[in-house]
């Protein structure tokens, strides 16, 4: 009897201790993988430094897509806990509603200067407007009456509006690209290894950085900004302090869509083409994005956003042991697997509380 007391007291502070070393050896490889990924950038920069930082500024301007997107992920899921998955195309028709406004009706290929920057202009706000509306009405339409259903219901609806609106870009424009001659000015600003580094670029972050800045401060310091925040953490408290929750709704999806606009908008006229199908493969990454950074958290998903547009350009533009752009997709969601091994909840990430 005394020994077999004494065989389970020596057992517990061996059982208790199997975690913290399962935790300890978890942490270890975290940093050795980091570390290793840490020295093959810096190998990278020293072979070729004029590369690594051409490499990196097209990170940034295609991370800036993915983070416009990755948002509108994020806004939707923070308020309603719903994945979105007609974000993607509503970002698509954002940049056709871009060759139809700018291209189409106004001739912006035929402008340059003050009359080009004009039209450009004119074109962003129809974009954002029409995307903001768009994702109001999909709202409205499609998932208002399913959010107390079980949550297979709005998933499969979130999938059947993807397809909807994919094939209703396809009725309008056709299978095919559409696509126009260079919009944004090349006109060198600095060079880089012999590559010039045109104006296309900085005015993709001239064009970015303010919306981001811009949704900040109307999800933080606006009227409307706070209902949305208060209706994402209780929407029967807030229904209880006078807020209308479904408008709260309603203008998270029409944030979420004004970026997803914007965010079209860019891609048109810095890749001059776009396709029914475009919004599959950006829609995916900038979900993934969402998550790696945090889902839920603004700037979460813009850092996630950041972090693929630098992975998907490291991997095919750096020439030391890069595994190729066929690998591209696989290497995105290995990062997102391994982040989420080491941090559940994504990168910026909480725990969500239970909402009502």
């Amino acid at each position: 009897m005394g020994t077999s007391v004494g065989t389970a007291a020596t057992s517990r502070p061996i059982l208790a201790l199997a975690p913290r070393l399962r935790s300890r050896a978890v942490a270890t490889l975290g940093i050795l993988l980091l570390a290793l990924l840490v020295f093959w950038l810096v190998e990278n920069a020293v072979h070729n430094i004029q590369q690594f930082a051409l490499v990196s500024l097209n990170g940034v301007t295609n991370g800036s897509i993915y983070a416009l997107v990755a948002i509108g992920y994020t806004l939707v899921y923070g308020i309603l806990e719903l994945i979105n998955f007609a974000h993607g195309d509503v970002f698509t028709w954002g940049a056709m509603i871009t060759y139809s406004v700018g291209i189409s009706w106004l001739g912006a290929s035929g402008y340059s200067g003050l009359a080009l920057f004009g039209i450009l202009a004119v074109a962003l706000v129809c974009a954002a407007a029409f995307c903001a509306g768009l994702n109001m009405a999909v709202e409205r339409i499609a998932y208002r009456r399913l959010r107390n259903a079980p949550r297979l219901a709005p998933l499969i609806t979130a999938i059947g509006m993807s397809f909807i609106l994919s094939n209703l870009i396809a009725a309008v424009y056709g299978f095919n690209y559409v696509s126009t001659e260079p919009l944004l000015p090349r006109g060198a600003i600095f060079t880089i290894g012999g590559q010039a580094v045109g104006w296309d670029k900085l005015i993709v972050l001239l064009i970015t950085v303010p919306a981001l800045i811009g949704l900040m401060v109307v999800v933080k310091r606006t009227r409307y900004g706070k209902a949305m925040r208060a209706t994402a953490q209780n929407r029967d408290a807030a229904r209880l302090m006078g807020i209308d929750v479904d408008r709260a709704i309603a203008f998270a999806f029409g944030l979420g869509g004004a970026l997803a606009g914007v965010g079209g908008f860019v891609y048109f006229v810095y890749f001059t083409q776009a396709r029914f199908d475009l919004g599959f493969q950006i829609g995916l990454f900038a979900f993934t994005a969402a998550v790696l950074g945090g889902i839920g958290n603004i700037l979460g998903a813009a850092l996630g956003g950041y972090m693929i547009g630098f992975i998907e350009n490291y991997n095919s533009g750096l020439t030391w042991h890069a595994p190729g752009p066929a690998w591209t997709e696989s290497l995105v969601f290995i990062v997102l697997i391994l982040t989420l091994v080491f941090r559940p909840h994504g990168l910026l990430g909480e725990e969500l509380s239970t909402r009502s």
